[in-house]
C-alpha cells in the first residue's frame, strides 16, 4: 500500500530550445495536464496535513471474550460482522450495532458490569445484516433502537432480496431521525448524525462525547476494499464528501471505531485513518474515469485484481475490488 503524497521536481530545461522542440514540449505538457486534471479533482485533501501511512498495527487485545475496553466506560466487541461499540456506566448502558444473533447473545451476556440491567439505547449505524441481525436479541431488553430514517425501508428491501428472504427475522429501529439525534446517558451524551449517502443511503456516525469515542460504522473499512451498496443508496462521490466533513466535525484526539478492518491495522484508530479511506475512493473513481475515457468496457475495467497504490487492501476471498470497480463505472456512467 502506498498512500503517500509524493512531490516530483520538474526536470531542468535544456540550455536552449528551437521552435520545434518548444512546440513538442508544450503539447506534451498540455496532454499530461488533461490526463491528470480530473484525477486531481477527486483527490481534494482532507483538512489535515497529509501524513505517511502509519505502520501496520494489530487490533487492541481483547480480554478473552471479545471485549476490548477503550476508555471512560466505552469499548468494542469483536464478534462476527460489523464492530459493536458499547458504553457502560452506573447510570446507563448502550450498544452501537448488533452483528448476528449468536454474537449479539454473547455480547449481551458478557457486557461488562451489566449485571442483568436493561439497555438504554441500541443504535444501528446502517441497515446491513451484519449490523442489524442481532436486533432481535437486544430488543427485549432495550428501551429503544435508533437509526436513520432510511434504515427500516432499506433493511426491509435487503431482506426481501435475500435468498431465501429473511423478512421474518427482521427487527427494525423504532426511533428514527433525519439528520441528528442525541440522548443523555447519565454523565455521558451520545450523539448521532447522518452526513448524506455514502456506504449506503442511511449511514450515521455515532459519538460518545465524554468518552471522546467516534463510531464510524462502515464509513471506514480500515485498509480494506469496502462494500459499496449501490442498491442500498450508496454514492462514492458522497462517501468522499462525508469523510471530508467528518474530518472537520470530529475531534483529532478521539478514538475512532471502524466497522471492518485489515487485521494488520485493526478496528480502532485515529482521525488520520479517515484519509486513506478517502484516498482509496478518490483513486477508484479516477482510475475508472480514465479507463472509460480510453474506451474500456465495464467487463475490462472490472477485471483488475488490485488497484495500484493499494496493495495492502486486497483480501483474496472475496476480492471486493471488482465490485467496487463496477459500482464506480455505474455511478460515472449513470444518466442524469
Amino acid at each position: 500500500m502506498n498512500t503517500r503524497i509524493r512531490s516530483h521536481s520538474a526536470a531542468s530545461p535544456a540550455p536552449s530550445l528551437d521552435r520545434r522542440s518548444f512546440l513538442k514540449t508544450s503539447a506534451f505538457a498540455a496532454t499530461a495536464f488533461g490526463l491528470f486534471a480530473r484525477e486531481r479533482l477527486w483527490a481534494q485533501a482532507l483538512p489535515l496535513p497529509p501524513a505517511p501511512p502509519p505502520p501496520a498495527r494489530p487490533a487492541p487485545a481483547a480480554n478473552g471474550s471479545g471485549f476490548v475496553p477503550l476508555r471512560r466506560g466505552a469499548g468494542v466487541f469483536n464478534g462476527r460482522g460489523g464492530t459493536i461499540g458499547w458504553f457502560v456506566s452506573e447510570e446507563a448502558l448502550a450498544v452501537i450495532d448488533t452483528q448476528f444473533p449468536d454474537t449479539a447473545a454473547a455480547c449481551l451476556k458478557g457486557l461488562p458490569d451489566r449485571e442483568g440491567r436493561g439497555l438504554d439505547v441500541v443504535v444501528n449505524t446502517h441497515h446491513h445484516g451484519d449490523h442489524t441481525s442481532g436486533n432481535p436479541v437486544f430488543k427485549p431488553v432495550a428501551k429503544t433502537i435508533v437509526a436513520h430514517e432510511n434504515v427500516p425501508a432499506l433493511q426491509r428491501a435487503a431482506a426481501a432480496r435475500a435468498q431465501p428472504p429473511t423478512l421474518d427475522r427482521q427487527v427494525y429501529a423504532d426511533t428514527l431521525f433525519a439528520e441528528t439525534w442525541s440522548a443523555a446517558l447519565g454523565t455521558e451524551t451520545v450523539r448521532a448524525r447522518h452526513h448524506g449517502p455514502a456506504h449506503t443511503g442511511g449511514d450515521i456516525i455515532v459519538v460518545l462525547e465524554n468518552a471522546n469515542v467516534v463510531h464510524m460504522g462502515d464509513l471506514v473499512f480500515n485498509r480494506l476494499y469496502p462494500v459499496i451498496d449501490r442498491p442500498g443508496g450508496a454514492s462514492i462521490r458522497g462517501w468522499i464528501s462525508v469523510l471530508e466533513n467528518a474530518a472537520k466535525a470530529y475531534p483529532s484526539d478521539a478514538i475512532y471505531i471502524f466497522g471492518h478492518a485489515n487485521p494488520a491495522f485493526g478496528v480502532t484508530g485515529t482521525r488520520d485513518d479517515l484519509a486513506p479511506m478517502r484516498d482509496y475512493l478518490s483513486a477508484l473513481l479516477a482510475h475508472v474515469e480514465r479507463q472509460i475515457a480510453a474506451g474500456a468496457s465495464r467487463e475490462e475495467i472490472c477485471a483488475l485484481e488490485n488497484l495500484p497504490g493499494f496493495r495492502d487492501w486486497h483480501q483474496p476471498a472475496p476480492n471486493r475490488l471488482q465490485g467496487n470497480l463496477g459500482v464506480a463505472y455505474d455511478e460515472l456512467t449513470a444518466a442524469g
